[in-house]
């Protein structure tokens, strides 16, 4: 097991909220509270808004600030709120930046900066984007390296930001290999390396948290599955998290590879949390022959979300 020398701020399982429409496909507020309310009290260490599973890129620039605004002021410091504030401009990421700083964010998440399938930069410009958001707020940024991005982010490119931009401290690893570019990166950049991060669901965490991961940006349909295996390894009960990863281990593979992003509002919506589970057009809504597989997997596993708000 690799560890890094710095004590991380933030480590342990931080899910995604998704975002909660109602049937007209308009925000949903009250769900969107019971929903967080809910991840809180599953165990959740920290959670991330505004992220692709939170469905952002369906969401209006009023949308994002309404949301963050909203959802910082109803945790109200109950745990720390990860921020996602991507955008292809420099300028604008800043804007988003300092607005949820100033709203009481704990960090931003941010991915390189890129456009539709072909409008990319090179590695100069990323740190030059990079080192400016740093410099223009005062709270960890995460760089998210997800494929959705189609840029390469190499180990050394990345440590090498760690070592020289001020608030540049953690990293989401979801491309393929993940826990090979987590070793790699933790042995590049030592203490710079604040927070090496699991992502994807999940769905490599047991080999990312072997390759030295602190934390993990899970789905957010099951935060008390996820804890039970991050909160066990991380005490040194390593067996103890493989028989645990094990048992929960169907659930996340049907979330990463069947539902995708609709895996936690339907399971919200199946418990009562959520009024409706519906993406927003034009993202289609699950297959209910899908929705149905799902909710056998979780059952089996009777977690929290099938519970909470009858209980």
């Amino acid at each position: 097991m690799n560890a890094t020398a710095r004590a991380p701020r933030h480590a342990g399982v931080y899910p995604v909220v998704p975002t909660t429409f109602d049937a007209q496909g308009g925000l949903d507020l009250a769900s969107q509270k019971r929903c967080v309310d809910f991840m809180i009290d599953a165990g959740s260490n920290g959670l991330c808004i505004l992220a692709n599973f939170s469905e952002q890129f369906v969401l209006s620039d009023e949308e994002r600030a309404v949301l963050t605004r909203e959802l910082l002021g109803h945790v109200a410091g109950r745990v720390p709120v990860i921020v996602t504030t991507t955008h292809f401009s420099t300028q604008v990421c800043i804007e988003r930046s300092r607005q949820a700083e100033a709203l009481g964010a704990a960090m931003v998440m941010v991915m390189p900066p890129y456009h539709g399938a072909t409008i990319r930069v090179g590695e100069a410009a990323i740190y030059d984007f990079y080192a400016r958001l740093s410099a223009a707020i005062g709270i960890p940024i995460m760089i998210q390296d997800a494929p959705v991005s189609g840029t390469v982010l190499t180990a050394p490119f990345l440590a090498r930001m760690a070592a020289e931009i001020e608030h540049v401290r953690y990293f989401k690893i979801e491309c393929a290999g993940a826990a090979a570019k987590l070793r790699e990166l933790i042995r590049l950049g030592g203490d710079a390396i604040e927070g090496p991060w699991d992502g994807e669901e999940g769905i490599t965490l047991l080999a990312d948290l072997d390759a030295g991961a602190t934390g993990a940006m899970t789905g957010g349909g099951y935060p008390d599955g996820m804890r039970g295996i991050v909160d066990a390894y991380r005490a040194g009960r390593r067996e103890e998290a493989v028989a645990a990863y094990a048992r929960w281990l169907p659930l996340i593979n049907y979330e990463n590879r069947q539902t995708g992003l609709l895996a936690a509002k339907a399971l919200m919506h199946e418990g009562g949390i959520i009024a409706c589970d519906a993406p927003r057009h034009p993202f289609a809504p699950l297959h209910p022959a899908t929705r149905a597989g799902l909710l056998e997997t979780a059952r089996r596993l009777d977690p929290l979300v099938l519970r909470w708000a009858r209980s």
